[in-house]
């Protein structure tokens, strides 16, 4: 299959993930992961194994995220075989104020669907430097 093709694939899932997830309902990644899925993130100590653990996890935040908007910045889809890696910049807004992501997203594709077997976020965090030449 042509990697453009995966690629924007792929990038639709994430969009309608995140668009889920703005309105509360993180149901949206729990449909597009996988049962072995991984999950790291910075509002938790270590690693969540596995889609039941993950949606344990979801449930007690399910309804408490609410986002006017996001931009998905920069998203660059490798693809080798059954497995494409997504990274991307993400932005969110509440309140017109934003908060800075980076996020990878590891898909593994499996009887002809792709799903998520590995997630990582943290922030961005924004320096300012002067480059000496």
């Amino acid at each position: 299959m042509d990697t453009n093709v995966i690629s924007a694939e792929i990038i639709a899932m994430e969009e309608a993930a995140l668009t889920r997830w703005g309105n509360g309902d993180p149901s949206g990644f729990l449909e597009i992961s996988a049962p072995d899925i991984v999950y790291f993130d910075p509002y938790i100590p270590r690693r969540i194994d596995g889609l039941g653990a993950l949606s344990e996890y979801y449930e007690t935040i399910r309804g408490q995220i609410h986002i006017d908007r996001f931009e998905l910045l920069n998203p660059n889809v490798q693809v080798t075989g059954d497995m494409a890696v997504l990274t991307f910049n993400y932005t969110s807004y509440k309140d017109n104020q934003p908060t800075r992501w980076n996020c990878t997203e590891v898909y593994r594709r499996t009887d002809g669907r792709w799903q998520i077997v590995q997630t990582h976020w943290s922030y961005t965090e924004v320096y300012k430097y002067q480059m000496n030449a």
